[in-house]
């Protein structure tokens, strides 16, 4: 990607209306355009980050064994009426009416529309369990969109649904999808606490969240940092400095966080309104178990950037960025090195973004690569091609050295795995 014919303009100061980091940020970097509150444009660059975030969410729910497919965002009024959320999820619902006076709501889940998409598929003992997920757009009308991708109006999000012929098959679904939740959390640099919450509408059961310790997370929970137990403050009976009701040694703090994904125990709550039964081994019917689980890709990357930036800009972790290297050319003389140095990235297949504008002054280039915040910054200039070599510096820290082409590429080959 070069930045001369990319769509991609940074700014130097932080937008006045925003608060939140990820939103100054995401912003001044040009990774997102704000329409109004709750709803941005993703632009080229924080289109690879999102693509990259949903990469590692498909290898991972692929590997549970689930399949990918895609309902729609329009839904009509009577599959929500069955489960009595027309009326009870009207607040964050956004519903409407056509020109025929048919009542239509845009989708801020989709537990309806995956039973009724099931129950044509699963009949039988035979056909459990499953599991299914999609990557689809939620619109929910939020009352507080704020704190920038960390709560949105409109917004994508990973749900997986699975389905089962009892709770015990339920039981061991869901703890292989925390170890999954896991994996994808720490493949995209962030640390979660798994923690007990309220099943809401959907159970009585406790459901998980998974919470990223954070100052400006909205959420507050109660912690043990010995072993790790954790419950949500709207369930919790510990207080602050109670010993820990799982280990008895540590003691509970509380301490604010931000939710990056849930996942809850459904049992029966909408296949049994819905009609979604199977047939056992001796022929008699049983509403089908199910559990759901989600993960907003927005929200995590606002949360990975919470968690990953300093005073100068956004410092991405490898496995998201958007590109692996940010090539800087300082310098008339030098540009035709830099181009060298582009073509090998190209022809290696590694995804660089190249700095190849001309009547921008150093400063302001080397400010840009540290505000965009990607892995390596590589500084060809005339002071470097008289070496005939390149100033290579992490983004995240370290000094620089010089180093040849071919190193450069080598380099990012055994760090990136290419």
């Amino acid at each position: 990607m070069r930045y001369s014919t990319s769509f991609l303009r940074t700014q130097k100061e932080s937008p006045k209306d925003e608060v939140a980091v990820n939103a100054r940020l995401l912003i001044r970097a040009s990774f997102i355009h704000k329409l109004m509150a709750g709803v941005y444009s993703l632009l080229p660059l924080g289109m690879r980050v999102r693509e990259r975030v949903i990469s590692i969410i498909r290898e991972e729910m692929n590997a549970l064994g689930s399949a990918e497919m895609l309902m729609p965002a329009l839904h009509p009024k009577s599959a929500w009426e069955l489960t009595g959320r027309w009326k009870g999820l009207e607040q964050i619902m956004y519903q409407f009416k056509d020109q025929s006076g048919h009542e239509f709501g845009l989708g801020p889940t989709h537990e309806e529309i995956i039973a009724l998409v099931a129950r044509q598929v699963i009949v039988s003992y035979h056909d459990l369990p499953r599991s299914i997920y999609q990557i689809q757009t939620k619109f929910r009308n939020e009352q507080r969109a704020k704190s920038g991708l960390l709560r949105g109006r409109e917004f994508t999000m990973k749900d997986l649904y699975s389905f089962h012929a009892d709770e015990s098959s339920l039981n061991l679904f869901y703890e292989e999808s925390k170890k999954a939740y896991r994996s994808v959390f720490e493949r995209c640099g962030l640390k979660t606490v798994i923690t007990e919450a309220s099943g809401g509408d959907f159970s009585k059961e406790y459901s998980h969240e998974f919470m990223v310790e954070a100052g400006a997370g909205e959420d507050e929970i109660m912690l043990c940092r010995l072993c790790g137990w954790a419950q949500n403050t709207e369930i919790a009976a510990a207080k602050i400095k109670d010993s820990c009701p799982s280990c008895r040694d540590g003691v509970i703090e509380k301490v604010r966080s931000i939710e990056v994904g849930n996942i809850f125990k459904l049992g029966t709550r909408f296949s049994e309104p819905l009609g979604f039964l199977y047939r056992d081994v001796s022929g008699v019917q049983h509403p089908v178990v199910m559990g759901s689980y989600g993960i907003g890709i927005e929200r995590l990357i606002g949360t990975v950037v919470e968690m990953h930036h300093d005073d100068r800009g956004i410092i991405w972790p490898r496995e998201i960025a958007p590109a692996l290297a940010h090539i800087v050319l300082l310098g008339e003389d030098a540009v035709p090195f830099a181009e060298s140095v582009y073509a090998a990235f190209t022809r290696a297949g590694l995804p660089v973004l190249f700095d190849d504008r001309q009547g921008v002054s150093a400063g302001e280039k080397l400010a840009d690569a540290d505000l965009i915040g990607l892995p390596w910054r590589l500084v060809v200039s005339d002071k470097t091609v008289v070496q005939d070599k390149v100033e290579v510096r992490e983004r995240k820290g370290g000094e620089s050295r010089l180093m040849k082409i071919k190193e450069c590429v080598h380099l990012a080959e055994r760090e990136f795995g290419h």
